[in-house]
């Protein structure tokens, strides 16, 4: 009988233990230890990532403007070949303006004759009546 009594008793104090074990393992202090050390192993890393992706960020930006660069350049280019379709036009007409003053100064050069030099007339004797 005393074997079984002490049985229970020994019983009863390993269970207490036990639990008292159980609730220091997960007091919040722990708890907090725990995550302390979780974030001390994990935050370089992290750190890490942030300025990796801060540096992607940058380049993606820098990326970004020069395409939508790009973009209004070629519809500035678009919208200019009216002025270029203007340019073809007035230098046509300065070309056919310069082939004509060519072919213009080509005939009046053809057509004047050279000048004839004037005929130089001895003076008149002055005429005595008397």
């Amino acid at each position: 009988m005393e074997d079984q009594e002490m049985q229970l008793k020994v019983r009863r104090v390993t269970d207490k233990f036990t639990e008292s074990m159980y609730v220091l393992a997960n007091e919040p202090s722990v708890a907090l230890y725990r995550l302390q050390e979780h974030v001390r192993r994990s935050l370089p890393e992290l750190v890490q990532h942030k300025t990796d992706m801060q540096s992607w960020e940058e380049q993606s930006q820098g990326a970004i403007y020069t395409v939508e660069y790009a973009c209004s350049a070629v519809k500035s280019m678009n919208n200019s070949s009216l002025y270029f379709k203007n340019i073809d036009s007035l230098l046509r007409q300065a070309i056919s303006m310069k082939e004509q003053i060519n072919n213009s100064q080509g005939r009046s050069l053809n057509d004047v004759s050279p000048c004839p030099s004037p005929t130089v007339t001895a003076p008149h004797a002055p005429s005595t009546s008397s």
